[in-house]
């Protein structure tokens, strides 16, 4: 039977690697912040990860077949609300909705 002090060594050397992990990147890269580039970047990344996001769910969709109508249908229903309302966590739901219930029943293979 192992040791306790064996085992919260263990936990306690997991826990400050973890830490160090997550907290390392951000007092390193303290002085980038006031940085034109990372404020720049700061502005236009939202918009690059979605385009790169949408180009990454949508390239395996079988266009000409009616397994493609579900996604596509939540695409148009996330863009619609986020136009709407321009709330993204309403837009998210919506589209994860629309898309889970079309996939699930009108389309289910």
């Amino acid at each position: 039977m192992p040791d306790i002090r064996y085992l919260l060594l263990a936990a306690a050397v997991s826990a400050a690697i973890t830490w160090a992990l997550r907290a390392v990147p951000f007092t390193v890269l303290a002085p980038l912040r006031s940085s034109k580039t990372v404020q720049y970047l700061s502005t236009r990344m939202p918009a690059g990860v979605m385009v790169i996001l949408l180009a990454y769910c949508l390239r395996d969709l079988p266009l000409p077949h009616s397994g493609a109508i579900p996604p596509l249908v939540a695409l148009a229903v996330t863009i619609g609300l986020h136009l709407w309302r321009r709330n993204t966590l309403l837009s998210l739901i919506g589209g994860t909705t629309v898309n889970v219930a079309l996939a699930s029943t009108l389309f289910a293979h």
